[in-house]
C-alpha cells in the first residue's frame, strides 16, 4: 500500500500572511455570502477589512500586515496538535484513496503520486487546487477542524473534488450546490464504513441522488451528470 500519498505541511508566517491578504482583499465577498471566516484580531486587522471594502489596500498595507503576523500572530506550535491529527489518520487516507484508484469508473477520477495538505489558521475554511493537488485545511491551536473532529472525512472530500473537477463539474458545467451534492455522495457511498460521522450537506440541489443510491451506481456517474446537465 502507498504509504507517501500525503504530505502534510505546517505554513510559515510569509504564507500565512499572504493567505490573510488574499482573505482580506475578498471579505466583501465573503460578508455577503455569509461565510464564517477566521482572522487574527486587532486593530490592524480591522483597519484593512474597512479599506478592503473601498478598494484601498496598498502594497504598504501588505508588509505591515506581514510585520504584524511575524511579530503578533504566528507561532508553529499552534499547528502541532493538527498536524499529529492528520497524520494519526494517514493510513486510513492512504487506504481510501488507493480504493478509488482501483475502483472501475467508466469516466477519469484525477489522481496524483503526492497530494500536499496545508494547513491553516485563517480565511473561509477547506479549499483545493486541481492542477497541484493540493488542499488547504483550517484548523486551530486545539487540533479542531471546521465540520468534523476528524480530519479524514475534510481531506477524502477535498481529494474527490480534485479527482471530479475537470472530467465531471467543468465538463458538464455543473453549479456549486450540486457539485457539493456529487462529492457528498461520492464520499458518504464510498467510505461511509471507514467514515461513520460524514454527512451529506443539504445545499437544495438533490437532482443526482435519484441516480445515485449505491457505491455502483458511481462507476457511470458521468452519464447520469451528463443526463442531468441535458435537463437544462
Amino acid at each position: 500500500m502507498s504509504q507517501n500519498s500525503i504530505v502534510v505541511n505546517i505554513p510559515a508566517a510569509d504564507s500565512e500572511s499572504e493567505y490573510i491578504w488574499r482573505t482580506i482583499q475578498d471579505i466583501k465577498f465573503f460578508e455577503e455570502k455569509n461565510y464564517q471566516v477566521n482572522l487574527p484580531e486587532g486593530s490592524l486587522i480591522d483597519d484593512l477589512k474597512v479599506k478592503s471594502k473601498s478598494g484601498e489596500l496598498t502594497n504598504e498595507d501588505y508588509e505591515r500586515l506581514k510585520v504584524f503576523v511575524q511579530d503578533s500572530v504566528y507561532d508553529k506550535t499552534d499547528y502541532q496538535k493538527g498536524y499529529q491529527k492528520i497524520e494519526n489518520q494517514l493510513e486510513l487516507i492512504n487506504k481510501m484513496i488507493d480504493e478509488i484508484n482501483q475502483s472501475n469508473f467508466n469516466w477519469n477520477f484525477k489522481t496524483f503520486k503526492t497530494y500536499k495538505v496545508n494547513l491553516t489558521m485563517y480565511g473561509p475554511g477547506g479549499s483545493y487546487n486541481p492542477d497541484e493537488g493540493s488542499l488547504l485545511i483550517l484548523t486551530n491551536p486545539l487540533g479542531g477542524f471546521r465540520n468534523y473532529d476528524n480530519p479524514a472525512n475534510t481531506i477524502i472530500h477535498e481529494i474527490t473534488h480534485i479527482g471530479i473537477e475537470d472530467s465531471i463539474i467543468t465538463k458538464y458545467k455543473i453549479p456549486h450546490a450540486l457539485k457539493e451534492r456529487i462529492v457528498d455522495t461520492f464520499v458518504f457511498l464510498n467510505f461511509n464504513t471507514y467514515l461513520p460521522d460524514y454527512r451529506i450537506q443539504d445545499m437544495g440541489d438533490k437532482r443526482t441522488d435519484q441516480y445515485l443510491k449505491t457505491k455502483e451506481d458511481l462507476k457511470n456517474l458521468d452519464n447520469f451528470v451528463k443526463l442531468i446537465a441535458q435537463e437544462n
